[in-house]
């Protein structure tokens, strides 16, 4: 047994986490604040936003190529340097050239795409090293481990770009400065996983897989996912639950940025990344956490409804603040967005019995490679279109909207008799 072989999963597994959530942070949350910063308008920041998300809808379309790939472990280290470089190479276009929207939204997408392939073979990896008994184990220690970095990676350095915008008088220094921090704990995290990843007890031949081979394959999986009974009410109802979350995913942010005189509460980069960044994020996970816990103990269908009415509640918290704006008080800005995080958290639990009963019992007891992908597709649309809607709008308009969909999606999905087939689980 090798030196690597006889590293604990208590050392790896959280260096292995903090290398995928970092760089996510960085496109799913920071790269907004980036984009209204560098100038683009709610419109275009919504859009580009939500484009970022594309790689992540198109993740079950690769797990087959990346799973024929095998050398999971060189290939992590592979993508890993390929992120480390695109990092920095993001720091450094901040730094020394005029920055362009629309080049800063295809370095983010890069970055995006690499984050999708990089949580392919983390979760291959992992499937690999660790005995399938030996993995749930462990869950909780993969869990907590990317909670915590995304806490800190969302959170505590967006509050350290506002100081740095601060100090240096200029956000495109901050936000250069900034780049080149995450790069640097990301290059850390790269070092520790070249030395305490263990070679994997199975060892996957390569197999070349062209990509005409894998759409064919991927096809035949959607016309198998379009005979299932109820598929189209299926897909309804989880599209009108997850509308109003998907509509305050972005224009929550605009609506704290904005000023009091044009209807938001006029934070600075500190106050969102400590409101949203780190008593969010912690909400969002206390949310996710308890909800897994209760879906284990009394079973999806019971937990149904219940996290089908939580999930859409989120945006009242935002439509109480904008009638009753409180720009100076930091606490009922995070008691607001406690609430509205925890809402978003343990509703998310609903999104597993729709999954499941699309992708069959093949991915009962494993992480259904089908979740994230399908939970995106749903949706990227409005979060494109949010901020539109919201300029076109006003907060307090847009939030009232949100806010009445909740009934909407609730009726169609009892009329759609969504629990009956919850039961067919």
């Amino acid at each position: 047994m090798t030196l690597k072989q006889q590293h604990s999963p208590w050392l790896w597994i959280p260096s292995l986490c903090a290398a995928e959530e970092i760089p996510m942070a960085v496109v799913m949350y920071v790269a907004l604040i980036m984009l209204m910063q560098f100038g683009a308008n709610e419109v275009m920041a919504s859009f580009y936003a939500a484009m970022l998300f594309l790689p992540w809808v198109m993740k079950s379309y690769l797990y087959n190529m990346v799973r024929r790939s095998g050398s999971f472990r060189r290939n992590l280290h592979v993508v890993e340097s390929l992120l480390f470089l695109c990092l920095m190479g993001i720091a450094v276009y901040i730094a020394e050239a005029k920055v362009e929207v629309w080049l800063l939204f295809l370095l983010l997408l890069l970055l995006s795409c690499l984050c999708a392939w990089h949580e392919l073979l983390s979760r291959l990896y992992y499937s690999r090293v660790l005995s399938p008994h030996q993995q749930p184990l462990f869950m909780n220690t993969k869990m907590l481990s990317s909670q915590v970095v995304l806490v800190v990676t969302y959170g505590l350095l967006i509050i350290v770009a506002g100081f740095f915008e601060v100090f240096f008088r200029s956000y495109q220094k901050a936000w250069a400065m900034e780049s080149s921090l995450v790069a640097g704990g990301f290059l850390l995290f790269l070092v520790l996983n070249v030395i305490f990843l263990p070679t994997p007890r199975i060892n996957d031949p390569y197999r070349p897989d062209t990509l005409s081979h894998t759409v064919r394959k991927e096809l035949h999986v959607l016309s198998r996912i379009q005979q299932k009974p109820h598929v189209l009410a299926v897909l309804l109802s989880l599209f009108l639950l997850l509308l109003p979350p998907a509509l305050m995913f972005n224009t929550r942010v605009f609506f704290l940025f904005a000023s009091v005189e044009t209807g938001g509460l006029g934070c600075s980069v500190q106050d969102v990344g400590f409101a949203q960044g780190t008593i969010g994020v912690l909400a969002f996970s206390i949310g996710i956490t308890l909800g897994r816990a209760l879906a284990r103990k009394h079973g999806d269908p019971a937990l149904f409804w219940p996290a089908a009415i939580v999930l859409t509640l989120s945006p009242l918290s935002y439509l109480l603040m904008a009638h009753h704006p409180q720009s100076d008080s930091m606490f009922l800005l995070c008691c607001t967005t406690f609430f509205a995080q925890l809402c978003f958290g343990f509703g998310l639990t609903v999104c597993r019995p729709f999954v499941t009963y699309i992708s069959a019992q093949r991915y009962r007891y494993t992480t259904n490679p089908l979740y994230v992908p399908l939970v995106a597709s749903l949706m990227v649309v409005p979060m494109a279109l949010s901020g539109w809607l919201c300029q076109t709008l006003g907060h307090p308009l847009f939030f009232t909207l949100a806010a009445s969909l909740a009934p909407v999606a609730w009726l169609v999905t009892a009329v759609c008799k969504t629990k009956q087939w919850i039961n067919q689980l």
